[in-house]
């Protein structure tokens, strides 16, 4: 699908009010991540309003592509993504992590529909997305025409079990699978090369047999050449390493670790953060 200047002037807005939406949310909750949430808004827009194929009013349509969230911290953004698209009233985001919500703090796939897995514990959604992915070639030969994306933080990077799953998908030339990790430098503790250096990133990607490629996380342009050229490559799967801004539209709060697992509660911050998106309906 072509992205037109008017498709991304599109995309642009509903970026900020999915941004905007999920701020609303982590103030209703007084608690969430902020910082991942709101850096990887774009990424999220792009996929449920442009490059995903998928159907809200039909979240079991066999031809769907699939999307496994395996940093499932950022739910909020995939909740605001998800209900932007249609999959449920927008009005429902208030529901955040509230006993008995089906918008848990971390997806639940048999409490909300639409979702692909549940996740949670860090560095296993790479090994689901490349069982997904290479079961369905099984399935289907190489081409069944469903695409799997799989979205990563770079601090779960850490973790050994996203490694091995990379190992395994490089190994099966899995051209179905496309990887995109939330390159923003920050994980809980601290800055990602402080606390475990992944550099150089790009080159242990390709020694697992990766197609890589890296891009600014908040173009759409960028992000739409890159999905493009990794739907182009048929003899091994591929990665996109997304350089964003954490809490991307607070100016106060970006690039700051200290937002990665904390919401808006005092006075201040609440003010800081809505005036961020107060020209926003």
């Amino acid at each position: 699908m072509l992205l037109t200047e008017e498709k991304v002037k599109f995309l642009e807005k509903k970026a900020a009010e999915i941004r905007r939406s999920i701020i609303d949310m982590l103030i209703e909750a007084k608690s969430g991540h902020t910082a991942g949430s709101l850096g990887m808004a774009d990424i999220f827009t792009y996929l449920y309003f442009h490059a995903l194929k998928h159907d809200p009013k039909n979240h079991n349509w066999p031809y769907r592509d699939r999307l496994v969230l395996s940093n499932g911290h950022i739910c909020p953004a995939l909740y605001a993504a998800m209900a932007h698209a249609g999959y449920f009233p927008v009005e429902e985001l208030n529901e955040l992590r509230k006993l008995g919500s089906p918008l848990q703090g971390h997806p639940h796939r048999e409490w909300l529909k639409g979702l692909e897995t549940s996740s949670g514990p860090l560095g296993s959604g790479l090994s689901q997305a490349v069982g997904m992915a290479l079961s369905d070639r099984m399935d289907n030969g190489k081409s069944s025409g469903r695409q799997f994306f799989c979205l990563l933080s770079d601090g779960e990077l850490d973790e050994g079990n996203s490694w091995e799953g990379a190992m395994l998908a490089g190994k099966e030339k899995l051209q179905n699978l496309t990887v995109i990790v939330d390159r923003n430098n920050i994980q809980i503790s601290g800055f990602t090369e402080d606390v475990m250096p992944l550099n150089p990133l790009v080159d242990k990607w390709r020694a697992w047999n990766w197609h890589v490629q890296e891009v600014d996380g908040h173009n759409f342009a960028d992000i739409d050449r890159a999905v493009n050229e990794a739907r182009a490559v048929f003899d091994k799967p591929s990665v996109i390493i997304a350089y964003t801004i954490s809490s991307k539209g607070i100016p106060e709060f970006e690039r700051k670790y200290e937002w990665h697992g904390k919401a808006p509660t005092t006075k201040e911050e609440i003010e800081t953060a809505l005036s961020a998106f107060n020209k926003i309906s």
